[in-house]
């Protein structure tokens, strides 16, 4: 693992903001291509999933979401339950961030179906949450990530499905437009 890489994973969890959030950006920015040190980090990001800072269960979340391209040995498919829990999270922040992310897990032809299958089921359960329309434009917007990543019209028509069946026309329109931008 790179010296630079090692300090930024060191300061992550450090007491002190400012030290975080220099650490957070550089290490997503160091996993927006593989790395070969996913599995050093990879059971603590895991177990941070449920530590009782939120702003540590968000980190966590998008880290192991950016991980998802240096994992063949597909962690991930099994993992997967416990990052789909984040998006329930009590901050609803913290559950953003990590509905934001999943959809780079999905780019992994193994993981798209998992993926897709997860975001459809949080798309159905959380039209009755606080914020549940929030929920449904991220996950919408997800779905349109992964396809432009993937060029996969499965995705594209799961995601059209899922805004037919929004009853209130106005969020329909509104996710939809999602699909009309370029």
């Amino acid at each position: 693992m790179p010296t630079p890489t090692h300090e930024h994973l060191d300061s992550l969890w450090s007491d002190d903001p400012a030290v975080q959030n220099e650490a957070f950006p550089a290490l997503m920015a160091a996993t927006e291509a593989p790395v070969d040190w996913a599995y050093d980090v990879w059971d603590e990001l895991l177990t941070s999933l449920c530590h009782r800072d939120n702003h540590r269960r968000a980190i966590a979340a998008q880290l192991l979401c950016n991980l998802a391209k240096s994992d063949p040995d597909g962690r991930l498919l099994h993992d997967f339950p416990a990052l789909l829990a984040v998006t329930r999270d009590e901050r609803f922040v913290t559950a953003r961030h990590c509905l934001q992310s999943l959809w780079k897990i999905g780019v992994g032809q193994e993981q798209r179906r998992v993926v897709v299958d997860g975001l459809v089921e949080r798309y159905r359960a959380c039209g009755a949450e606080k914020n549940g329309t929030l929920l449904r434009y991220d996950i919408v917007q997800g779905l349109r990530n992964l396809y432009d990543a993937v060029q996969d019209a499965s995705v594209k028509e799961t995601a059209l499905g899922l805004i037919e069946t929004e009853t209130d026309q106005k969020y329909r329109k509104k996710y939809a437009g999602v699909w009309r931008r370029p």
